[in-house]
Parts: structure tokens; sequence; C-alpha cells
């Protein structure tokens, strides 16, 4: 693996939580996921945390495992129990996409002398990662609000 690569995921690792606290304030905010205002601010917290420890494990594995998946799976049916709609679900990860990658910007992890060529390599992995994150999400919703409509 390449260098900028190891650091960005140690970024990720290292400070989840300083991620995590900028990413609730966003998504507490944000016109487009009004749910998030009113919900637990520690359970959204925690949510992301773990989001971002597991990053790394994600990032590495050449394909997506069947513990992605679950962790994909509980990410989705947690959001759920907790009322939060599909739409604000995926943009709170778009978000969270969207942290990480502003972090590491800040933290100069983009320096002039890394490889071009490593920055865009793991913006594209970071970016195909949510994009499965999203499309699982979107899936588990599905299936829990049919399972919830078949209660009724």
């Amino acid at each position: 693996m390449k260098t900028y690569a190891i650091k960005y995921l140690a970024l990720a690792e290292k400070h989840a939580e300083k991620m995590a606290n900028r990413w609730v304030k966003d998504v507490q905010n944000n016109a487009k996921t009004p749910t998030y205002k009113d919900r637990d601010e520690q359970k959204i917290t925690y949510q992301c945390v773990r989001f971002y420890q597991n990053f790394s494990k994600m990032f590495l594995d050449e394909k997506i495992t069947d513990d992605v998946l679950r962790y994909f799976r509980s990410y989705a049916q947690e959001s759920y129990a907790m009322g939060i709609p599909a739409n604000e679900t995926i943009y709170a990860l778009i978000l969270m996409r969207r942290h990480i990658w502003l972090y590491a910007e800040f933290q100069t992890i983009f320096s002039a002398g890394i490889d071009q060529r490593q920055a865009l390599d793991t913006l594209g992995r970071t970016i195909l990662l949510f994009d499965y994150a999203v499309y699982e999400v979107t899936k588990e919703y599905q299936e829990l609000m049919k399972k919830e409509k078949s209660k009724k």
C-alpha cells in the first residue's frame, strides 16, 4: 500500500472522534438532514465514530466482505430505529465522506510532495466504499420498510 493511503487510514482511525464531532454539528444543522437535529447526539456520534473506525478495514479489503455488508446493514437498522428517514441517512453518509476527506486535507496529508496518482487512487477508493455503503443502506431500508408494512 502507498504511503499516502497508510497515513489516510491512520488518520481516520486515530481521529475518528474528532471527525465525528464535526460531522454531528454539520448533520444536525444541515437543511437536508433536519431529523438529526432532534436525535440523541451521543448515539449519532457513536454511529459515525464506528463508521470511521471501520473505514480502514473496509478500505484495505479488495472486495466488500460479509463483515462490511453486515456493518452497513446494522448502520441502516440503527438509523431506521432512530426514526431517521432513508434520504437523510444517505445524505448523512455523503457528509461523512466529505468530512473524512476534508479532515485529511486540513491535516496536510495532501502535500506537494505526495504523488497525485496516490491521492486520486485513495479518493477513488473512498468514493467506491461510500457508494457501496449507500447501496447497502438503501437496500436494507427497503427491507425494513417492507417488513414494517407487512406487520400492519
